[in-house]
């Protein structure tokens, strides 16, 4: 009702139409006879074929039926509007069309979503070390590999088969049953019944079950923002015959399509399409095909395609950023672990036997991060959780990080930006006095938001205070908006309303105790007018009036009058709205001095993205026709003023944009609403600012229709791509993700409706809708939000670079932990014994609990550290780099350097140096034993000490190390200097992060019993009890710390910036 532009939009075709010819049958119950193929012939262009005809086939031609009358289209489906087709002939044409039903939205199988926990290339390498191990009977490692291949598969099946359950609990859209004439009866199918040619019965609402031609009804509407995008219903006609073929889909008035809602009136129409025929299905079966499986490829080169593909699935080298990232490091390590297997049986000369492939085996080991997968799955499960509080499902785990890097976000408006309901928001009256609501948090309730009456805010206070404030003319223009309405609003406590009326109800929403039934519109109207107390309720009874007659509203004439009578008066008051372009030509001599201002007032509404009513009156005398004739009772109006309605921003969208834009992330509204009304609201919640450059402005609005008219090449040639992009189809949005993706960008794409489904899927992380959504979205998707807020995917970017950020410091701790060890263990290849063996440093069993137990639980307590006070006020990181940056590559050598050359100086320190003459007299066997990398000896006693001393000093270098990588360039000791200061502050940054405190104090205690026990140091550890030694491990952890602070004092001088933030969010000092 609104004055906007309606710009055409490119958008995807019906379905082809199937005609039904079989001659050779006499019994055809249809109204299809000899003349048909002309008539065919006359529609489509195409000729009839009368050999085609004998053959008894199903022959399809493509005819677009918003083309056809409604005769022709009976004719060509051999169907009667009236009667229906025969029961009989709809069995014969279900068992030839198949069922009703779109295919493919049931979520993941239990055996995808367990496979997919192993397909990464560490998770390959570690299996492969597992079966080495058991080959050469070191069960004892294989088991402890086995158990951490098993925690993360676990892990990962448990959460994500839990983020499917909670999807399919969210599954909502469906028409289980429907109403068709049949053989002259009306009777009650299940919805996969339905063929081409049933003709189906629609109320108020039903949800449509297959695509329809309307062919008779009265004032109905259906609301087709799942499949269209647009915000508000969409009035049907009948009688509407439609020349352009290629006409878009939210403009073919006599179209009703599966999954839309009737929201108004009833009606009759034809099926003309069923199951993955039809707009819904088309899109469903984009989201099955095999893009890279071509019709034209030859089946060898499909095979290798599909064998490739499946290859590269199960190592990890599809998904997102980190995933392929991990995958690829995963790939280098295990040749890394090769090579240095190699050096080690090149070291002694390739004479192996049992102990010289242990010890291969042992360093190829140590070079790879045995618990990264299970850390990672676990940081990122508790992640998940974490967004599940913040209103954000995660169906896949890997979602969560990459949604951290995103450097675009693809909106929706409808429900997402907005709040997905109307309200009044400006009131002009024909005086020129004006009334605007703000601030309005719940579109149901009367007193939410502020109202400002000609620039003077009215106090909250006594409605009837605030109704006495009022001038005549805004008193009868309240009037009008409660009286000429059939919505109902209540709080929740018993009321006596009027009765809505039947054609104009809808489905109730409730927001709060507040509760609404009927037309977005009209609800909207009489919230406005209830905040001056002027329901409709009340006002009949305060006016003693009672209603005479009604007038609903007509998509025709786009009008709604009501009559109103009172017993003690002879006058008729008469209340109308409507548009304004209908309502003019029944003014009352009004002048074109005033319909001008009228209009250029609605044109100034409109172009702030409102949908605009007239609101009129009169007082006549009593007529008969007034009831019966509405020109009679639609004519002399006097205009009264203007109503401008929109679907109001959420109230935290704006300030979600503004961080958003902080974060350097840029955000876009493609939407299928108008674009005036998508311009407005994109300036009303930032994404449209006076902060646009020039380039960006340019382009910055643009229609779906312009922007499909540009080739990929137009598009990449753009300095900017649009920000708003106003009547978007299913192509465009999906064109939108490729330009992006060309352009090197990581981009989210939020949607509800079916038409999103294909984009979701195309986008590098697709977010559904969960309370609005359909079906096929959140199968989609990668993630739904259960509020449909735009604020919960900021949330869900902040979880994303949190997660992102700790990956980075759990990764530097654990490759600093291998690269110590393989260090450590390449150096011990010279540490030859009395039979010419390398003597290990540290045995199998140590390297892989120091991986494994002491590693890991720090490593779990980093991937829980708190977001950084800077973490949406930078730049995404580079996608290309991903988490191995240039810092962390220098870091993890500097510290690995350090580690493992301080544990080789605590190994050689209790080998080389007499502390053992402090137990016992010197011994006169060869000083480092015989045979002690198998059994202990009494030649081992100094080996045995030296592994022990070399692995506390490993354990508590990995204790602090956790501590240090906390934040990559601070000190230790003034880590968190807006929030502690002083000499103490290092205790209270430890206790900071209570899981990592705790993992630290148990790697602590735990390495006591470890090293103390004698039956499980000698056997298993291959390591004894040490006393003095402790001095020794002592000045090491002293050594690395002061090693570790002076590394990141050269940092902050010569590199690396540390800002200071007084405050969340502010920067301080640099």
């Amino acid at each position: 009702m609104g004055i906007e532009d309606q710009p055409a939009v490119e958008e995807s075709t019906e379905p082809p139409i199937c005609g039904y010819i079989n001659v050779t049958s006499e019994k055809n119950p249809g109204r299809r006879n000899q003349g048909t193929a002309a008539i065919i012939t006359s529609i489509t262009g195409l000729p009839s074929s009368s050999e085609k005809a004998k053959s008894s086939i199903t022959r399809e031609d493509h005819v677009q039926p918003h083309t056809l009358a409604v005769d022709d289209l009976e004719q060509l489906l051999e169907t009667d509007v009236e009667n229906g087709l025969a029961n009989g002939e709809a069995v014969r044409r279900l068992a030839l069309d198949g069922p009703n039903k779109v295919e493919g939205a049931h979520g993941l199988s239990a055996w995808k979503i367990l496979l997919r926990q192993a397909s990464n290339s560490l998770t390959m390498v570690l299996i492969l070390v597992m079966a080495l191990s058991f080959a050469i009977n070191d069960f004892i490692e294989a088991g402890v590999i086995a158990t951490v291949i098993l925690l993360n598969i676990v892990v990962g099946f448990v959460q994500d088969h839990r983020a499917e359950q909670t999807i399919a609990s969210l599954y909502a859209l469906s028409a289980p049953t429907c109403k068709v004439i049949r053989s002259n009866q009306v009777t009650a199918i299940k919805a996969e019944s339905l063929v081409k040619g049933d003709v189906v019965l629609l109320n108020v609402g039903d949800i449509v079950p297959a695509d329809l031609r309307f062919v008779d009804g009265l004032n109905l509407s259906t609301d087709e923002a799942l499949l269209t995008g647009e915000s508000l219903p969409i009035g049907k006609h009948s009688d509407a015959i439609l020349n352009d073929a290629d006409i878009p889909l939210g403009d073919r008035s006599n179209m009703l399509y599966s999954a839309s809602t009737v929201t108004r009136g009833r009606g009759k129409g034809i099926v003309v399409a069923t199951g993955m025929g039809t707009e819904v299905g088309k899109i469903a079966q984009l989201l099955r095909e095999n893009p890279n499986l071509r019709d034209d490829t030859s089946r060898f080169r499909a095979y290798w395609k599909r064998a490739k593909a499946s290859v590269r699935s199960v190592l990890g080298l599809e998904g997102t950023p980190l995933q392929v990232k991990l995958s690829k490091f995963a790939l280098i390590l295990f040749a890394f672990a090769i090579l240095l297997a190699v050096i080690v049986f090149s070291a002694s000369l390739w004479n192996i036997d049992d102990e010289v492939l242990i010890y291969g085996i042992c360093v190829g080991v140590a070079v790879i991060p045995e618990s990264l997968i299970a850390v990672l799955t676990i940081s990122m499960a508790v992640g998940t959780k974490a967004m599940a509080k913040g209103n954000v499902i995660v169906r896949k785990l890997s979602a969560l990080e990459a949604v951290g890097g995103v450097t675009n976000i693809c909106s929706d408006k409808t429900g997402t930006l907005t709040q997905g309901k109307m309200i009044t928001r400006k009131v002009w009256l024909r005086n020129g006095s004006a009334a605007t609501v703000e601030a309005c948090t719940n579109p149901f309730d009367p007193s939410s938001g502020t109202v400002t009456w000609n620039d003077e805010k009215l106090e909250s206070q006594d409605e009837t205070k605030l109704s006495s404030q009022l001038s005549p003319n805004a008193k009868k223009l309240l009037e009008c908006l409660s009286l000429c309405n059939n919505s109902t609003v209540t709080d929740g406590k018993p009321t006596s309303t009027d009765d809505a009326a039947e054609t104009s109800t809808i489905s109730t929403a409730a927001a709060s105790d507040w509760t609404a039934v009927g037309e977005p519109t009209e609800i909207a109207l009489h919230v406005f007018a209830m905040r001056f107390g002027m329901s409709k309720s009340s006002v009949v009874q305060t006016n003693g009036i009672r209603i005479l007659a009604e007038h609903p509203f007509d998509s025709s004439c786009k009008r709604m009058t009501v009559i109103y009578s009172s017993p003690s008066s002879n006058a008729i008051n008469v209340y109308t709205k409507g548009a304004l372009e209908a309502m003019l030509p029944l003014l009352n001599n009004t002048s074109d001095d005033i319909k001008a201002e009228f209009i250029a007032k609605a044109e100034s509404l409109a172009a702030e993205g409102l949908r605009v009513l007239c609101i009129a009156h009169k007082v006549v005398e009593y007529s008969a026709a007034l009831k019966d004739v509405r020109e009679a009772a639609e004519s002399k109006l006097i205009p009264l003023g203007l109503a401008g309605l929109y679907d109001p921003p959420r109230l935290e969208t704006a300030d979600a944009v503004k961080r958003c834009k902080v974060a350097g992330i840029a955000v876009h509204m493609l939407t299928g609403d108008h674009i005036k009304t998508a311009t407005a609201i994109a300036h009303e919640v930032g994404i449209l600012g006076s902060d646009l450059t020039v380039a960006e402005a340019a382009n910055a609005t643009m229609s779906a229709v312009a922007f499909d008219t540009l080739t990929d090449a137009q598009v990449d040639n753009l300095e900017k791509l649009p920000l708003v992009l106003a009547r978007c189809s299913p192509t465009t949005k999906v064109r939108m993700v490729e330009a992006m993706h060309r352009r090197g960008a990581f981009c989210v794409m939020t949607g509800d409706g079916v038409n999103d489904s294909p984009a979701l899927k195309k986008a590098d992380v697709g977010i559904a809708m969960g309370l609005n959504g359909s079906d096929v979205a959140k199968e989609a998707a990668d993630m739904v939000l259960t509020d449909d807020n735009f604020a919960s995917i900021v949330t869900a970017v902040e979880e994303g670079r949190r997660l992102f950020d700790n990956i980075q410091k759990f990764l530097l701790h654990l490759l600093v932990s291998n690269i110590a060890q393989v260090i450590l263990l390449l150096v011990g290849l010279a540490f030859k014994d009395a039979e010419d063996k390398s003597v290990f440093p540290l045995s199998p069993i140590e390297i892989l609990w120091a991986n494994l137990i002491t590693s890991s639980f720090l490593a779990i307590g980093l991937g829980l550290e708190e977001a950084q006070p800077d973490i949406m006020l930078r730049a995404p990181h580079d996608l290309r780099v991903g988490v191995f940056t240039k810092e962390i590559i220098v870091d993890k050598m500097a510290y690995g350097f350090f580690m493992g050359s301080i544990c080789i100086a605590a190994f050689t320190t209790v080998v080389y140096t007499p502390l053992l003459e402090l137990y016992h007299a010197p011994q006169v066997y060869d000083v480092l034993g015989s045979g002690c990398n198998s059994n202990y000896n009494p030649t081992c006693d100094k080996i045995y000490r030296a592994r022990a001393t070399t692995f506390a000093t490993l354990s508590f270098l990995l204790l602090f190390t956790a501590w240090e990588v906390k934040h990559f360039s601070r000190s230790l000791f003034n880590m968190y200097p807006e929030m502690y200061t002083g000499p103490f502050s290092v205790f209270r940054t430890v206790w900071r992060n209570k899981f990592l405190f705790a993992a630290v104090l148990a790697g602590f205690v735990i390495t006591f019993p470890v090293i103390y026990l004698p039956i499980i140091g000698r056997t298993v550890f291959k390591h004894q009890a040490i006393g003095i030694e402790w001095v020794i491990v002592v000045t090491c952890v002293v050594i690395f710390i002061a090693l570790v602070e002076l590394w990141k004092a050269g940092k902050r001088r010569f590199g690396k910036k540390v800002v200071v933030y007084n405050h969340p969010g502010t920067p301080g000092e640099v």
